[in-house]
């Protein structure tokens, strides 16, 4: 029993040591360069678990965070709207995959920051230029995985609902789209990570509420240990959201598995 519970716990341990060596390396680095710099101690553990623990009795805190998440589920939710469509018909031929792919492969390695001046000169200054630029992040990796569990459907499958005469709609409904899920959750989980990156230097272009507007607050205030604070927050909330697409996958998983 003993040897059955420990290798459940030990990739919680492990990765609990690695947060706490973290947190050692970054006292270190202040520590020494608190001997050159008075500046560093404003970046500290120390005063960033204080304002941390100041910034959450605020409600302010949870409104910027709550405007953030929204335009994530937003972003997102385009991109899903867009990447599984365009996904399901580029892996269903062949010749579309051949006349799009070097298309999407030139669009997709542009940086979606470079789009910021045009999104905000043609949708104006608010959330429509954010929105475009978070689904524009996010429709690639949906798209490609999208396609790429199309490419991997077993054609014995497909010949059957043929020969069972399916039509289209059914095919699709309970067959296609059963099969793609898994690849589609992989690309959601990859445009969350995307979005994440995204978010807040977006947030800092002509809005007043977000996680990338109140970085800028805080600096504008000289509040440094409270940005260093809001820098821990948008990397925890990046780890749940994670986090909850690594489950969502894994319960797909062993749902398909029974």
């Amino acid at each position: 029993m003993r040897n059955a519970i420990a290798p459940r716990w030990q990739p919680f341990f492990l990765g609990l040591a690695g947060l706490l060596s973290l947190l050692f390396c970054w006292w270190l680095a202040m520590a020494l360069l608190g001997e050159k710099s008075w500046f560093a101690a404003l970046f500290t553990p120390q005063a960033t678990f204080a304002s941390l623990a100041e910034l959450l009795g605020r409600a302010e805190l949870y409104e910027h965070i709550g405007v953030s998440l929204r335009r994530i589920l937003v972003g997102l939710g385009l991109a899903l709207l867009i990447g599984v469509p365009l996904g399901l018909l580029v892996g269903s031929s062949r010749y579309l995959e051949w006349a799009t792919n070097p298309t999407f492969q030139f669009l997709r390695m542009i940086s979606p920051l470079s789009w910021m001046p045009i999104a905000v000169m043609v949708l104006g200054v608010g959330d429509k230029p954010i929105y475009f630029l978070l689904a524009f992040a996010a429709v690639w990796p949906i798209l490609l995985n999208t396609a790429a569990g199309v490419r991997q459907l077993d054609p014995r499958w497909l010949q059957l609902s043929r020969s069972l005469s399916a039509t289209r709609t059914e095919t699709l409904l309970k067959l296609v789209i059963p099969g793609v899920l898994g690849h589609v959750l992989t690309g959601v989980r990859l445009a969350i990570g995307i979005l994440w990156i995204v978010l807040v230097p977006c947030e800092m272009l002509g809005v007043s509420a977000g996680l990338g507007y109140f970085i800028l607050d805080t600096r504008d205030r000289l509040a440094y240990s409270e940005l260093m604070a809001m820098v821990v927050v948008i990397g925890v909330l990046g780890f749940i959201l994670d986090a909850a697409a690594r489950a969502l996958y894994a319960r797909w998983v062993k749902g398909a598995g029974n």
